[in-house]
């Protein structure tokens, strides 16, 4: 029994702009809230001409305010672009407006190409080897303030914004054991240590004040049509996409096309395959069986699911056969206002 919910990329489409993409994933997001998703969240990426959440803190603001119940959050912020003091501010003032509904999701990578990391970062030596203690310097501000503290977040100290570590490592896996925060992985596009991860996360957990037991998110991608092969036609969006993203070349989402085959190569195709290997396109029966038996393996507390499709109704219509299949596999989702996050020491888990 566990409750879906939805990563977005905020997609810029062949033909449209940002603004065009941010309105589309406000409009996704009403749909998903509708429909009952958990929580929907947004991803930082840099210099990507196809993404338009490089801000993530400013469209999670423009979400949340379109939204009244799901809750929102990043997919994550990559800690290593940013001074932990600016995050949570930023996650400060979000948590302010809209209280109880913000996730903060927290990854090591830099979302980019190795020049735009070094416009982003400047010192690139520090960031990723002081990412443990970036993290604990971020969950320290939004604890009360201490008596002589010399420096806070305002707003964010008291706040308590659910922290959580993603990844696809068991880097990632170790620190959130040992720091006792909920774990994401991203299974939609680096499969290979997917086992391994769960495996040290549930062993080495240590429970903190802000989660009593471990607490899994697996991210899939899941393209669902009324048969499976309008599905795999949308998703060849998504194929296209990789492919360009292999050659050095990221473009505007491009629309579907007929024959898949006719635009990459081999290469192009095997490592996109291998990549997007927890790939679940299909019609609704389809994608059902097809996480049926993923969610059996691997047993996560909560599943994400993502998808970069070229049409904004296709997005829509697929939302609803994903929400389908979660009360065919008797799903449960958790409305924002009555305790979504994962729970204290001894209150245990609920979803």
């Amino acid at each position: 029994m566990i409750p879906f919910s939805i990563l977005d990329l905020s997609p810029i489409t062949e033909g449209a702009n940002a603004g065009d993409a941010l309105r589309n994933t406000l409009d996704f997001a009403r749909h998903a809230e509708d429909l009952g998703f958990l929580r929907f969240w947004l991803a930082e990426h840099h210099n990507m001409p196809g993404i338009a959440s490089a801000a993530t803190a400013v469209a999670i603001g423009y979400v949340a305010g379109g939204t009244k119940t799901i809750r929102v959050g990043s997919g994550g912020v990559m800690l290593p672009n940013h001074a932990p003091l600016v995050v949570a501010e930023q996650f400060g003032t979000l948590a302010s407006l809209y209280p109880d509904r913000i996730d903060l999701g927290l990854g090591r990578a830099p979302g980019t190409d190795p020049l735009t990391t070094r416009a982003l970062r400047r010192d690139l030596a520090a960031s990723v080897e002081t990412f443990p203690s970036d993290v604990q310097e971020l969950k320290g501000y939004f604890e009360p303030a201490r008596p002589g503290q010399q420096v806070r977040a305002v707003p964010g100290a008291g706040l308590r914004v659910p922290l959580w570590l993603l990844g696809s490592s068991l880097f990632s896996a170790n620190l959130a054991a040992a720091l006792g925060l909920p774990f994401a992985f991203a299974c939609h596009f680096a499969p290979d240590d997917l086992s391994g991860a769960l495996e040290v996360y549930r062993a080495c957990f240590e429970p903190s004040a802000q989660l009593s037991r471990p607490y899994v998110m697996l991210a899939v991608n899941v393209c669902a049509a009324d048969t499976d092969a309008a599905a795999r036609r949308l998703f060849s969006s998504q194929q296209q996409a990789w492919a360009n993203l292999r050659r050095g070349k990221p473009e505007p989402l491009p629309p579907p096309l007929d024959d898949i085959e006719e635009y990459w190569t081999p290469a192009e195709k095997e490592w996109a395959i291998h990549a997007m290997r927890y790939s679940f396109v299909g019609s609704a029966e389809t994608v059902r069986r097809g996480l049926g038996r993923f969610l059996d393996a691997h047993r996560p507390q909560e599943l994400m699911t993502t998808a970069h499709l070229f049409d904004q109704a296709a997005r829509r219509h697929s939302i609803e056969l994903i929400a389908r299949v979660r009360e065919d596999l008797g799903a449960t989702t958790v409305l924002a206002g009555s305790d979504p996050a994962p729970a204290v020491v001894g209150d245990g888990i609920r979803a």
